[in-house]
């Protein structure tokens, strides 16, 4: 250690300066120990050991926190899938409630049309009967064919829900193919129709009692099913 003498050359006044100089130097000295002791103590094995420890315990804490969301997820996703497997064996083309729904829905509309013309050609057949009727009388017996001929243009007029009646079936039809097509998309994310064959669906509940032997009115398409014909060869 090298200590530089001042400009002043009296004896007490260097001696004085030195001493204050060392007394420096061992301040820096007692920082340096203080500071190589914490440094030391902050390296001690046992209190890195136990630093660990506490960093590891709070790791798998937030790791157990993400395996439980994930199996939830997990869950949710299977599940999903099982509802769209069922959805898509009920609605898909290898289901035939949908392909049924969609042929009665036609024989709705195919059924309300002939009515309706049944109906309209009768009440043309009365309108027209009722106008030669009232050319040929007078009186209180033309009025009541006037009261005819009235009734018969509300039959007109209330015949107009066929029409009605053909477009909001055509749309419940359209809504019936869009969530189809919605169900195919969906089986597509998931990868494919193939991904879903060994999934476990759930069955509709089958009918019992008297409700299974209520099938409707039968379809052009139904095979081996009693026809009206069949009903009146009963009775005749």
């Amino acid at each position: 250690m090298k200590l530089q003498a001042g400009i002043n050359d009296d004896p007490a006044f260097t001696e004085e300066r030195r001493h204050q100089e060392l007394l420096g130097e061992l301040a820096a000295v007692k920082n340096l120990i203080v500071t190589t002791a914490g440094q030391q103590q902050t390296l001690d094995p046992q209190a890195m050991g136990e630093k660990f420890m506490e960093e590891f315990r709070k790791e798998m804490s937030e790791a157990a926190k993400l395996k439980v969301e994930l199996d939830a997820i997990y869950e949710a996703i299977a599940q999903t899938k099982r509802e769209i497997a069922t959805l898509h064996h009920t609605t898909g083309t290898d289901g035939d409630d949908m392909a049924r729904v969609t042929n009665e829905l036609d024989a709705v509309v195919s059924g309300t049309e002939g009515a309706t013309e049944q109906i309209l050609a009768a009440a043309e057949f009365i309108d027209e009967t009722a106008n030669t009727l009232s050319a040929r009388i007078d009186g209180q017996d033309a009025e009541l064919a006037n009261d005819i001929q009235e009734r018969v243009i509300q039959i007109f007029e209330a015949c107009n829900f066929q029409d009605l009646t053909g477009q909001r079936i055509t749309k419940v039809v359209s809504t019936l193919r869009f969530i189809e097509d919605r169900i195919i998309q969906m089986m597509d994310i998931w990868g494919g129709i193939e991904s879903f064959k060994d999934i476990e669906i759930d069955k509709k509940a089958a009918a019992e009692g008297d409700a299974a032997l209520l099938n409707g009115p039968a379809l052009e398409t139904d095979m081996d099913v009693a026809t009206q014909d069949d009903i009146d060869a009963l009775f005749a």
